[in-house]
């Protein structure tokens, strides 16, 4: 079942495509486009392997011993908080080799974060008032466009830093730092385009902070999001949780062990929808996962309510839904290079914590989709939290 209890909390998890538009307008000098060179990497066996390591060591380290610091302490806490810093650290560790250890007991001020957030607002602005009203907004500097250039370049900062850096590794040479950092994305991007170009990393900074930006873009906060909604759900149905945890104990652990708004696109050309509407070349148009994930001609009768065992065959196997049909992670040549790594992130996290916490949401507390580019909650996911003894 655990593997199934993902799709309904993936229905709301808005896989940002910005990666994929970016890819498709970059090419290599080869002739090789971009998101083939970045498919090969990520489907390298070591990336997977670094990929695991990075999450496992992050909730260990990190998520672990804050959630048992706040279950001590008997306070509330906004779990999708926490998952926003958790997912942040880990995309940056896994793009960048980097960890700006947002994710503590502090609770440090998230300056790159909160960044990014205002950047993705940002973005959403611009589809939703005229072109003229924010083209002018930006001409003058004011408002929302303020707020865009002022959070770009703290971001952008950021990720020239990180390039330059990586940059003076490759060039001194550093075996060891090297063979440490070497599987996360920027390092091996820019290691196997210098093979390529017989030792010389021919792409500009500027290549390079859109390729990590918009990788961190994919992995961050849609991550953070898709968490929040799937332990909201499991914190809602008491009697999936304790499925889980049966699942959990007869599957993993040792005997004896104690232990969105919607997803963006562009019509290329005139067409006609499927619904009969026809649309002109270059039409903006926003697919709302939220308003799919709850449409009875798509999923039945049942679709409101939270049925994990819906994916889950009689012989106990997943059911296989056409990506066309469930479009979180798009479909076709636009399929999301991460969804791999998207469900391992889950399914760790998933595992570990429900096998050691248990969550009760706070009362009165409202839960709500905000207007935004990716599904987060309105008000947060305030919640306490109790050690579980197994």
């Amino acid at each position: 079942m655990l593997p199934g209890l993902f799709r309904n909390a993936s229905r709301m998890y808005d896989c940002t495509s910005r990666v994929l538009q970016h890819y498709e307008a970059l090419y290599r000098l080869v002739g090789i486009p971009e998101k083939e060179m970045m498919h090969s990497i990520m489907k390298n066996s070591k990336f997977e392997l670094f990929l695991m390591k990075v999450v496992q060591q992050k909730v260990v380290t990190g998520l672990i011993p804050l959630l048992n610091h706040i279950s001590k302490s008997n306070i509330e806490v906004d779990l999708q908080e926490v998952f926003k810093r958790f997912t942040f650290d880990n995309s940056c560790l896994m793009v960048l080799g980097f960890d700006p250890i947002s994710l503590s007991v502090e609770f440090p001020k998230r300056t790159y974060e909160k960044a990014f957030d205002e950047i993705e607002e940002a973005i959403l602005y611009r589809h939703i008032v005229p072109k003229w009203c924010w083209k002018l907004q930006r001409w003058l500097q004011i408002g929302q466009e303020k707020k865009l250039r002022k959070a770009w370049d703290a971001f952008d900062r950021f990720l020239n830093q990180r390039i330059a850096s990586k940059r003076e590794q490759l060039l001194s040479r550093e075996k060891t730092h090297l063979e440490e950092a070497k599987f996360d994305l920027l390092t091996a991007y820019m290691m196997q385009e210098e093979i390529v170009n017989m030792g010389v990393c021919s792409k500009s900074n500027k290549i390079l902070r859109d390729t990590a930006f918009n990788l961190i873009a994919a992995g961050s906060d849609t991550m953070g999001a898709g968490l929040a909604r799937f332990f909201w759900l499991i914190a809602t149905h008491p009697s999936v949780e304790m499925k889980i945890l049966k699942e959990i104990k007869e599957n993993l652990m040792v005997k004896d062990d104690k232990k969105e708004v919607g997803v963006f696109r562009t019509a290329v050309k005139a067409d006609t929808l499927p619904s009969g509407h026809h649309i002109s070349a270059n039409t903006p148009i926003i697919i709302s996962l939220y308003a799919m994930g709850r449409m009875e001609e798509i999923w039945g009768e049942d679709c409101i309510q939270y049925k994990p065992e819906r994916w889950i065959s009689e012989q106990g196997g997943l059911i296989s839904v056409p990506s066309y049909k469930f479009t979180a992670f798009g479909g076709g040549p636009r399929s999301c290079l991460g969804k791999a790594m998207a469900f391992i992130q889950m399914k760790i996290v998933a595992t570990s914590i429900i096998w050691n916490f248990h969550f009760e949401m706070v009362e009165g507390h409202p839960v709500s989709p905000s207007v935004s580019v990716v599904l987060h909650m309105k008000h947060g996911l305030k919640v306490r939290i109790t050690k579980r003894s197994v």
